[in-house]
């Protein structure tokens, strides 16, 4: 059989080509033109009146050397992950261990603590908020003056602006999570639970020898998303601090890295500076990245 040359092939295939092309053009429009874009505006003093004035790397010098605001933005995201992520990743394992007992109304408990999952987060810091409002009109504070306690400021205090945005984020990802590792506990064997039964092995005892070692392939992959999305942590800075000022709260006290980008670029219109803030997270979101692949290339489960 003679060899189809490509313009056959195209011919042949064009409708698969017209299919591909539409997704491909809107990717090219609202992907990567604007990914060169901002890289080459990271190298400018950009603010949306003038033109584009280049400056070379004095943008990038300026964030690491001059200022202080960008490592206290870095401090606090830090924070912020060090607090929510291992947090969440706990609760939600335990719940998902829990649940995935023998016992009633499994579907219900799933669905109630999936719920703040589907609820958009932007709804969720709306309600939050109010729950941390002053001591006249918020839950929290209500509940701590009935139990005999003196209202905090929860959303107005450099000390609690920051926990109280962490607690909120666990409260959140709790559902997302906890499906996951119920997916990853689909997959272990209930024969090697029972031989542990057999052999006298407690619930703990099944826990950390059974559960956590098969669990593992899971457990990264949960902890290398939670640190991406907490590293871009956004909304609930912006819906439960934008009205204190300053992006971030009283004293910049829970200013997070991606919130202090949005503050430079659409607030105070430093595009350029913005772009350049932006192509730094997008380089710490991807060593993030390099590092789960690295560590699920030698992760290797065996039954």
């Amino acid at each position: 059989m003679e060899q189809e040359t490509f313009r056959q092939k195209f011919r042949r295939q064009k409708v698969s080509y017209l299919f591909i092309s539409v997704p491909f053009f809107l990717f090219f429009i609202f992907q990567l033109v604007p990914l060169f874009v901002s890289f080459f505006l990271s190298f400018t003093q950009y603010d949306v009146i003038h033109p584009p004035k280049f400056i070379g790397l004095e943008n990038y010098r300026k964030i690491f050397f001059e200022d202080p605001l960008f490592w206290l933005a870095i401090k606090n995201t830090a924070v912020y992950t060090a607090g929510v992520v291992p947090t969440g990743i706990c609760i939600s394992l335990l719940l998902a261990v829990a649940i995935d007992q023998k016992i009633r109304f499994k579907n219900f408990f799933k669905s109630i603590f999936f719920l703040p999952t589907v609820t958009a987060m932007i709804a969720v810091s709306v309600i939050w908020k109010w729950c941390y409002a002053g001591e006249k009109y918020g839950l929290f504070n209500f509940l701590l003056m009935k139990a005999g306690f003196s209202p905090v400021d929860w959303l107005a205090s450099p000390t609690w602006t920051l926990p109280s945005i962490m607690i909120m984020s666990v409260w959140a990802g709790i559902g997302y999570n906890m499906i996951l590792f119920l997916a990853g506990l689909q997959t272990i064997p209930h024969t090697m639970y029972e031989a542990a039964e057999i052999d006298g092995a407690g619930f703990w005892r099944q826990f950390f020898h059974i559960t956590l070692p098969l669990l593992r392939p899971t457990i990264i992959f949960v902890t290398m998303m939670s640190l991406i999305f907490s590293f871009q942590v956004f909304e609930q800075i912006y819906i439960m601090t934008g009205e204190m000022g300053e992006m971030g709260g009283v004293l910049n006290s829970a200013l997070t890295i991606v919130a202090y980008l949005y503050d430079q670029g659409f607030q105070k219109f430093h595009m350029g500076y913005a772009s350049a803030l932006a192509y730094i997270i997008a380089f710490c979101v991807f060593i993030i990245t390099m590092l789960y692949k690295g560590v699920m290339k030698d992760t290797k489960v065996e039954y």
